[in-house]
């Protein structure tokens, strides 16, 4: 089936340098998408696109609507959930007191599967087309990520956990078991569907150096796979983490040390890094992920999105939900936080920052950008449709909106799931399917 989906639209290019460089972005106010077999065979305007379309094509009209790339989130838990939400002074507590119980529970597939389901609902009815997902030490929960990937035809990136120390014992693996259980995943789910398979030591204070090695020799054997992991999240943390490695000469030379960096290497947080650190970052191309609604939840800090970008030698950086110490599923709420923290730091982020962070900046962090992020033709028909007046008092604010931007900032500002009008996988709406 061909589908015409006619609509304002909006895909960045690059990075935009300031808040009136349009040679970023390329926007249609009256544009439309070709798609078939889950492809964006054209894109562009309305007129030029439907002139070339088969005669027998089916239109879908979103107008007055914005349509953009779906939301990616490179930075999630899957099995906190039901963590989200939970009260705690800070980082370490939380983990104790609540998410590691939580993720005990994970070892039962009817448990991971449901949640599964919960999460990739949650995912799609605030617009997050792609995710990259933490999933439990078990097994189990990894199978039931995947599993659902699959069924909804997502490109989703995950891991099973790996952490053999520091933790409950319904929570440890071996060294041995992590690479086992994580060779597994790989052959059974990588590349299967839209799949992509994350190798996943938690953090270094859950990883002996057996288990850091073991990680080490699954990087060097998958080369073409991405790594996730936690640095430099919270002061405590930190030295917690030093303490266990005294060898190293700061936190990043934990996982340069076991040759865990590089440019598909994800590092949730990285706030407190010396300019050692950063450098390191930089030269081997690893990427700082921001998860603002975390970072203020648990009173971590502060992350410096724009200082980070603008160095001598810039850190690669991307934006994410953390969900569950994250507060929020949504991608708008996101950036409207990040949004206030470089506020605080006397920084701005303009509309135009947060979207393409959202999209492209997010995608080319995952070097995915030949797939998503985009409404390019040959890409992923992976799009969202987004409603400024989707509330009352969205609706209200609306009709003294005068540009793309002051649009822009309402939606991130006021926004959330009821502002995704649908969600399309592979050019199949979605949302709509949902139970409400």
């Amino acid at each position: 089936m061909t589908t015409l989906i006619r609509a304002r639209t909006l895909s960045f290019l690059r990075a935009p340098l300031a808040m009136d460089d349009s040679g970023a972005y390329r926007y249609e106010s009256d544009g439309a998408l070709l798609v078939a077999d889950g492809i964006i065979l054209a894109s562009g305007s309305y007129s030029t696109v439907r002139e070339h379309a088969p005669a027998d094509v089916i239109e879908i009209d979103h107008r007055p609507h914005l349509v953009v790339p779906g939301f990616i989130d490179t930075h999630a838990h899957f099995p906190q959930m039901q963590v989200i939400g939970s009260y705690a002074a800070n980082l370490l507590e939380w983990l104790n007191t609540y998410t590691f119980p939580e993720e005990c529970r994970f070892v039962e597939s009817a448990h991971a599967q449901r949640i599964a389901g919960f999460f990739y609902d949650e995912m799609i009815r605030h617009g997050t087309t792609t995710a990259v997902a933490y999933c439990s030490v078990h097994k189990t929960s990894a199978d039931a990520y995947f599993g659902e990937a699959l069924k909804r035809n997502m490109r989703m990136v995950g891991g099973k956990v790996m952490m053999d120390r520091n933790a409950p014992q319904g929570l440890l693996d071996t060294p041995e078991m992590g690479y086992d259980e994580t060779r597994a995943v790989i052959e059974e789910w990588h590349g299967k569907g839209r799949n992509h398979v994350a190798i996943t030591p938690r953090f270094a204070i859950t990883s002996t150096p057996e288990q850091m090695s073991a990680a080490q020799t699954l990087a060097r054997e998958f080369p073409d796979l991405h790594i996730q992991t936690h640095l430099s999240e919270n002061r405590d943390e930190i030295d917690f983490t030093c303490s266990l490695f005294p060898e190293a000469d700061d936190y990043t030379d934990i996982y340069a040390s076991y040759s865990l960096l590089g440019p598909k290497s994800l590092f949730g947080h990285c706030i407190h890094l010396s300019e050692r650190e950063r450098d390191v970052m930089s030269e081997t191309g690893s990427i700082a992920v921001h998860c603002p609604t975390s970072n203020l939840f648990l009173g971590s800090g502060l992350f410096p999105l724009k200082e980070l970008m603008r160095r001598e030698k810039p850190v690669r950086v991307s934006v994410a939900t953390d969900v569950g110490g994250g507060t929020s599923y949504s991608m708008l709420k996101t950036m409207d936080e990040a949004y206030k923290i470089q506020q605080l730091l006397g920084e701005r982020l303009n509309p135009f920052d947060s979207y393409y962070h959202m999209t492209l900046g997010n995608a080319e962090a995952l070097s995915l950008s030949d797939r998503i992020g985009t409404l390019d033709a040959g890409t992923d028909a992976d799009l969202i449709v987004l409603n400024m007046a989707a509330t009352p008092a969205m609706a209200v604010k609306a009709e003294v909106v005068n540009s793309l931007a002051e649009e822009l900032f309402l939606l991130q500002t006021l926004g959330d799931d009821r502002a995704i009008v649908e969600t399309y996988v592979a050019g199949i709406a979605s949302k709509g399917s949902l139970q409400s």
